[in-house]
């Protein structure tokens, strides 16, 4: 059992700093990992989890086919979830409604902070969805990306009216 606590521990540190999207005390919540078989390599500093992933840590909740944590020592350098699709949900802080994303392959960078979304990328929050075959998210400047330089990929937004009941609730402070 003491091989495997490292592996949690890699990952723990690399999903929580995803919170710029998402509910702030979920860092102080237990996190939960399932997957039908687990490769742990110490040495190499990867760890890969196969089959019917799923991640769960307060509203987080991901999943995929397989997810792959490299770390240098007990430091997480990158975490990459692949699925068909591989999906994340979140709830911001002071939101009703949760963040919902979905990729064929999700990447997340710690230094710097960054989040990629690659084919069939989509996320979506209150209803108001972007999609496209590449998103790309700086966490430390909170700018996204989207698209790419190929032919017929285009990015696809859809946007929801603002109610008035909204628009007087997001003016409270």
């Amino acid at each position: 059992m003491t091989r495997i606590q490292p592996a949690w521990l890699w990952l723990a540190a690399a999903l929580l700093p995803t919170a710029a999207w998402a509910l702030s005390s979920d860092r102080d919540k237990p996190m939960s990992i399932e997957a039908d078989r687990v490769e742990l390599n110490d040495g190499k500093g990867v760890s890969v989890y196969h089959g019917n992933v799923k991640v769960s840590q307060g509203t987080l909740r991901l999943t995929g086919d397989t997810m792959t944590v490299y770390s240098k020592g007990e430091k997480v350098e990158k975490v990459i979830m692949e699925g068909t699709p591989a999906t994340y949900q979140q709830r911001p802080d002071n939101k009703d409604q949760d963040v919902r994303a979905r990729a064929l392959r999700m990447e997340y960078f710690t230094n710097p902070e960054y989040i990629v979304l690659q084919k069939e990328a989509e996320v979506e929050q209150e209803g108001d969805r972007l999609r496209s075959e590449r998103i790309e998210y700086d966490v430390a400047r909170d700018k996204v990306n989207a698209g790419t330089n190929q032919p017929n990929e285009r990015v696809r937004i859809t946007i929801q009216p603002k109610n008035e009941k909204n628009q007087k609730d997001s003016a409270k402070p």
